[in-house]
């Protein structure tokens, strides 16, 4: 393939994997503002990890199935999921208006440099459910449209558990 032609087909490759992404990665102001870089230290279970200087931290808007106290549907695929995804991993996190949960784990938004929302991903991929607590909402309307596709495509546990 000629340099002439390589140039615009590998443009054109880059232009549609970032429009592909863009429902979840963050825009505007939160684009620049708010995000934090840390390490995933451990995985504790599909929605739960802990972050290298902040500790545990629960991902704000999803609720995976358990894999402690009681084995879920779905809860051992959804924590290998993340562990494969995250373990180990540089991320970007943002911290919710309300900051820790009632078992001080910090609240956050979590993304890879470079990718969508992670707790996007785990909804489209039908890995978790909506756990929506107000006043931490800054992306219902994305993880409600998520859910509504997984559960459409019958994805992940929409499609594997009763």
């Amino acid at each position: 393939m000629s340099r002439a032609t390589l140039l615009p087909l590998l443009l054109l490759v880059a232009v549609l994997a970032g429009a592909a992404g863009a429902q979840l990665a963050p825009r505007g102001p939160d684009a620049a503002a708010g995000w934090q870089r840390t390490r995933v230290e451990r995985v504790v279970d599909g929605d739960t990890v802990v972050l290298r200087g902040l500790g545990p931290a629960r991902l704000i808007g999803v609720d995976t199935p358990e894999t402690h106290g009681g084995v879920e549907c779905f809860g051992p695929a959804a924590a290998a999921f993340t562990t494969r995804s995250l373990r180990g991993r540089a991320v970007l996190v943002r911290a919710g208006v309300e900051p820790r949960d009632r078992y001080g784990r910090a609240l956050v938004y979590l993304r890879r440099p470079g990718t969508v929302l992670f707790n996007g991903e785990l909804l489209r991929r039908g890995y978790a459910r909506r756990l929506r607590i107000p006043p931490n909402v800054a992306f219902d309307g994305r993880f409600d449209a998520l859910l509504a596709a997984a559960r459409r495509a019958a994805a992940g546990l929409w499609g594997r558990c009763p």
